[in-house]
């Protein structure tokens, strides 16, 4: 997709990745429609991006029915009036670093619904305001593919939206509209603790910088590419693991004794 003057709506866009994304559009002269919960940041974000009264914004919270609702009224509403809208970048999502005996089942059912429900829904109304052609890009995790302890839910999330991604590509075939799905590694956002920061530092995982990880996104919109993972040696364990589990469950097993003393450490915080 050439992505100039396209416009493309971006949740969790206040986010640590969702912002750099935004920055990384607008310099490429995208239009955005900016989606998050707190009206005062987006604006804010809105005014620090290339061409400011491009972009429009829609404040809503994902983890209500009302919310959801709301971006696929503002939407409709803009067909109608004939503006056109070139494609959706689910990008809000959220994870914890915990055992799963330690959670909550509120916090699991919420973080399964944003990562995993709100996705799913948003993509299912977006058929309906979508211009054709469109793309449909959605952000998960290389712990789609790699269970990884303390992300029990996260990677369960994930996983599914990996495969809703490839499901729906394949159901969309022929209608103009098309399902990528990007999967980012360890990224350095605020949605790390400090605890899942020093846990990466102590096992030498490599992090990537949000900016990077946005420059990939624009990336998979203009080659529509159908699936990628990001960073090495991830993207060779995803492959290896699909095929061949032991060799990671192994590599991950000299890793348990240093994870287990932070998720204990991600308990007392």
């Amino acid at each position: 997709m050439d992505i100039n003057n396209k416009r493309l709506l971006l949740t969790g866009a206040c986010g640590g990745i969702g912002a750099e994304i935004a920055a990384v559009l607008a310099d490429a002269s995208a239009s955005l429609i900016l989606v998050g919960r707190n009206e005062s940041k987006l604006r804010a974000l809105q005014l620090s991006l290339n061409q400011p009264d491009s972009h429009h914004l829609i404040v809503a919270d994902l983890s209500t029915p009302q919310g959801i609702e709301t971006i696929h009224q503002t939407c409709q509403q803009w067909k109608r009036e004939g503006t056109p809208i070139h494609g959706l970048i689910n990008n809000a999502g959220s994870n914890c670093f915990a055992s799963l005996s330690q959670r909550e089942p509120a916090s699991i059912s919420n973080e399964i619904h944003l990562n995993l429900t709100v996705p799913v829904l948003l993509c299912q109304q977006a058929l309906n305001w979508l211009s054709r052609p469109a793309l449909i890009l959605n952000i998960g995790s290389t712990f789609s593919a790699i269970g990884y302890p303390g992300y029990t839910t996260y990677c369960a999330s994930k996983a599914g939206l990996q495969r809703f991604s490839e499901a729906l590509h394949r159901e969309l075939d022929g209608t103009g509209v098309q399902v990528l799905y990007l999967a980012p590694r360890a990224t350095d956002t605020t949605l790390n603790s400090a605890a899942v920061t020093e846990l990466n530092q102590q096992l030498g995982n490599q992090i990537d910088d949000p900016r990077w990880v946005a420059e990939q996104v624009m990336q998979c919109l203009i080659k529509e590419t159908q699936v990628r993972w990001l960073g090495w040696p991830e993207k060779l364990w995803v492959r290896v693991n699909q095929i061949f589990p032991a060799p990671v469950a192994s590599a991950i097993r000299k890793q348990s004794k240093t994870i287990r003393q932070y998720l204990i450490k991600a308990e007392v915080i």
